[in-house]
């Protein structure tokens, strides 16, 4: 079997979007993330763990009719932070961006500490989060200074 027969194709999509350079494994987190189950009737290609030169393995996730959010991109950038983003229309790629963690990121996550401002009910505070380090991730709560790994905030962003 010649290398072109063992190459699978996966079709074009006419207009929607693709994540590519997600690290291997973080997929499945991607669909969570962005509410697809599968059950809403669009076309969504999944691919895990392809051969990359830039990341050793990678993950891709194409979804037919999808436009991201300003807030999903943001999201997105936490727990898949070498990702590129590929707007297409007409299918062709008609925008491409590469996504990057924000030095601060406010209101998408909240703090482990049952005591911080931010917990409260009753007081009017955002959460809000430095970026201690990028790799692994690494972020500090502003008010109260607790930490949030990479892995607290795969789990609050997904469930998982």
């Amino acid at each position: 079997m010649s290398s072109e027969e063992k190459v699978l194709k996966v079709s074009k999509i006419e207009h929607g979007t693709v994540i590519d350079h997600i690290p291997a494994g973080r997929a499945l987190y991607v669909l969570r993330l962005l509410g697809l189950t599968g059950k809403e009737g669009v076309i969504i290609s999944l691919a895990m763990n392809i051969p990359s030169r830039k990341l050793g393995k990678k993950d891709v996730v194409k979804v037919e009719g999808l436009e991201l959010s300003e807030d999903q991109v943001n999201k997105l950038a936490l727990i898949a932070p070498s990702a590129t983003i590929n707007i297409i229309k007409d299918y062709e790629v008609s925008t491409k961006m590469k996504i990057s963690i924000p030095e601060v990121i406010s209101g998408i996550l909240k703090c482990k500490n049952p005591n911080c401002i931010t917990r409260k009910e009753r007081e009017p505070v955002i959460s809000s989060f430095r970026v201690v380090k990028r790799k692994p991730l690494l972020l500090r709560c502003e008010y109260c200074g607790r930490f949030l790994t990479e892995e607290d905030v795969v789990e609050q962003l997904t469930g998982g």
